[in-house]
């Protein structure tokens, strides 16, 4: 007798079985007012008030049809081609966005867009712990490849040797979740070098995903360069919920590099709307969508966030930890001592101090910290971080 849920439905499960436990673990905690859960990127304060202004503004009906079906609405996608050509500096059209249910969305349409059944796809490692069994979930093959173990850079010799005669896309992510690296021009135009030569070596297009939900999340005044103006091939998703630190409100977009040559960038556009029909109406929800201008212009506060970042750093590199200064995004990633992350968490835990052991990223050795949390919960986590890094050391508390 076979099992009831597809091969690619159980690969998918196996794949995100790590994540879905430990999820369900910090759930259970939820109502405990003493938990300090330092693990995903969820608010732990009331919404931007600028946020909810925005939406609250288009709650009003203004027409009969304005909770009518809704696809890419022109208003947001205007608006994120604008954003986008500012940011970037590329000519960006309205017509090469297509409004997705957050990144996730995003990263779905392209999968549907670009992809056959069986086709690989180049993922980093480590990397976001949903690139694999979102891919097990359409019949695509997920192939790692290392980042540079001691900077995490990007490894284009890595990149080299995953591609295959079966590769489709591979997937860049910066800043990068969970390392917190910024890649620079100089990175992306090198990888335009490897992926060009690849897709002629195989006689087939090699695309790439350049996965931004944290573009606008960068500490120190760093810059940022998208690989869409290095490589014409290139899609980009993007997601509100970070910047916004709304991970709940569903709204994003994959976007078409305007250096993609023109024929193929017209067949593109052209499936962008019945795709994000085919793939279950990936469409997000018409208010979120009337409110793209206003929110195209708020962020979260970025100099508290360096203020939690630089005391959590500071600290625990002072207590000996090797812990990767973070670029961009919400959080740190570092090595646990004595290389167990599990031991590490579970002793946090005890303490009732949760951070993200990186086995869920298949890295053993390290543990990833959310900086959503606030300063109050930091720094109360703090000294049980501290007395379980010298305990781990045999040294007194």
């Amino acid at each position: 007798m076979t099992v009831a849920i597809s091969i690619r439905a159980a690969q998918a499960k196996s794949t995100v079985d790590v994540v879905t436990t430990f999820l369900a673990r910090i759930r259970a905690l939820a109502d405990d007012p003493g938990t300090l859960d330092l693990t995903f990127g969820n608010p732990h304060e009331m919404a931007l008030p600028g946020f909810t202004d925005a939406v609250r503004a288009q709650i009003e009906p203004r027409s009969v049809d304005w909770f009518g079906y809704k696809a890419s609405e022109r208003v947001a996608q205007e608006a994120v081609a604008a954003g986008l050509s500012a940011e970037l500096g590329l000519p960006f059209e309205p017509e090469d966005i297509a409004m997705t249910q957050g990144a996730f969305g995003a990263i779905s349409l392209a999968f549907a867009l670009l992809t056959d059944a069986a086709d690989e796809v180049v993922i980093p490692a480590p990397g976001w712990f949903c690139y694999e069994p979102t891919l097990h979930a359409v019949n695509l093959v997920p192939v790692r490849a290392a980042l540079d173990p001691a900077t995490f850079d990007l490894d284009l010799d890595a990149i080299a040797g995953a591609i295959t005669p079966r590769t489709r896309i591979v997937i860049v992510n910066s800043p990068a979740n969970p390392t917190g690296r910024i890649y620079s021009k100089q990175t992306w135009d090198a990888l335009a070098d490897v992926l060009e030569r690849a897709s002629h070596t195989h006689g087939r297009r090699i695309w790439l995903l350049s996965d931004e939900p944290y573009r606008r999340i960068r500490f120190d005044g760093l810059d940022f360069a998208s690989p869409a103006a290095s490589y014409p091939w290139t899609v980009i998703d993007y997601s509100y919920g970070k910047v916004l630190l709304t991970p709940g409100q569903r709204l994003g977009y994959l976007a078409l590099s305007p250096l993609i040559p023109t024929d193929e960038r017209e067949e593109l556009r052209d499936a962008l709307m019945p795709l994000g029909l085919a793939i279950g109406w990936g469409f997000p929800d018409a208010v979120m969508q009337y409110s793209v201008p206003a929110l195209e212009k708020l962020s979260i506060d970025l100099a508290e966030l360096t203020r939690k970042r630089d005391r959590l750093y500071g600290a625990l590199t002072d207590a000996g930890l090797e812990v990767t200064r973070p670029e961009g995004t919400f959080y740190l990633w570092g090595r646990a001592p004595g290389g167990d992350a599990v031991a590490f968490c579970d002793a946090l835990a005890e303490r009732g101090v949760y951070v993200m052991p990186g086995t869920l990223f298949d890295q053993p050795q390290h543990f990833r910290i959310s900086l959503t949390a606030t300063m109050e919960m930091i720094e109360a986590a703090l000294p049980h971080l501290l007395d379980v890094i010298a305990a781990s050391r045999g040294e007194a508390a």
